[in-house]
């Protein structure tokens, strides 16, 4: 286990997805992998949504885990996708789940014109074959593709899709709705939830993350910076500690597990003890962090 964003103490990871999203493990599943990891504080962040919020949370509390209820907002700035991690939000703010809903509608016919790009070139796939690998109820995302092209014997591991046919500089790409960053953040505080930039300088994104966006972001109610992730090396780490000093900004690390879907291991970046104290107290206890 690599702890980069905190010394000895509790093992506070901030970022998984389960089934419900782009992950391999349902919700209670997740939360079974990360006591069984020595993880005590995980936040399950699905992609723009909170359906799994419910069993992750009566898992937690038979595993002793405790639980940030989190998700993950895909969006779009130029020709970057950023994302961004939105902790314990209102479940029922309806502004955000609007905007979830219409990300998540966005997704499905996206995926449909992206199988149809690839069946045309001679990759061997049909859009049945993706929708087997997508979960009821779940958020359909690209990791889907990848895992139809593994169950069919065309792949061994995701990684090898999305270096060959599902990056963003892919001719096979297709866009989705996705909110201006800004506006997630905007949407997030709203909620009475606490964003933060995950991965904000990954080498694996096409374009790249402008600092002057970041201080619009801050502008708007950002709390944090996820420095600590796997994407990042050294030069994105000071990157990021560089920004966050200069703002005021909190710094994370995380995971960004997916189960056997990535290769990111439960814990292997985590978040000091009081950068989770910083976040709780940022938001508006609508939706507190479940402990055992």
């Amino acid at each position: 286990m690599t702890s980069t964003g905190a010394g000895a103490g509790p093992v506070i990871d901030l970022h998984t997805h389960s089934s419900v999203s782009d992950g391999t493990e349902t919700p209670r599943e997740l939360v079974a992998a990360a006591a069984a990891a020595g993880v005590d504080v995980l936040a399950i962040t699905d992609h723009d949504t909170v359906a799994g919020w419910d069993d992750a949370a009566d898992a937690a509390r038979r595993h002793g885990v405790s639980l940030v209820r989190g998700i993950e907002i895909s969006c779009a700035w130029r020709y970057s996708s950023i994302h961004l991690l939105g902790y314990l939000t209102d479940p029922d703010d309806l502004p955000l789940a609007h905007e979830l809903a219409r990300a998540r509608d966005s997704r499905s016919t996206r995926l449909q014109r992206m199988v149809e790009l690839m069946a045309a070139d001679g990759i061997p796939l049909t859009y049945a074959e993706v929708e087997t690998q997508v979960a009821p109820g779940a958020t359909a995302g690209r990791p889907h593709i990848a895992d139809a092209l593994i169950a069919n014997g065309t792949i061994r591991h995701r990684d090898e899709a999305f270096r060959q046919w599902l990056g963003d500089d892919s001719p096979y790409y297709v866009g989705h709705y996705a909110p201006d960053p800004v506006r997630a953040v905007e949407l997030v505080r709203a909620a009475g939830g606490v964003p933060v930039v995950a991965h904000p300088f990954t080498r694996t994104r096409s374009g790249g993350l402008d600092e002057a966006l970041v201080e619009r972001m801050y502008a708007a109610g950002l709390v944090g910076l996820e420095a600590y992730h796997r994407d990042h090396g050294r030069a994105e780490v000071e990157r990021a500690t560089a920004l966050a000093d200069r703002l005021g900004l909190v710094l994370t690390g995380s995971s960004d597990y997916h189960g056997e879907g990535k290769r990111n291991r439960l814990g292997e970046n985590t978040t000091a003890p009081e950068v989770l104290d910083a976040i709780e107290a940022a938001s508006s206890g609508v939706t507190e962090v479940v402990r055992p």
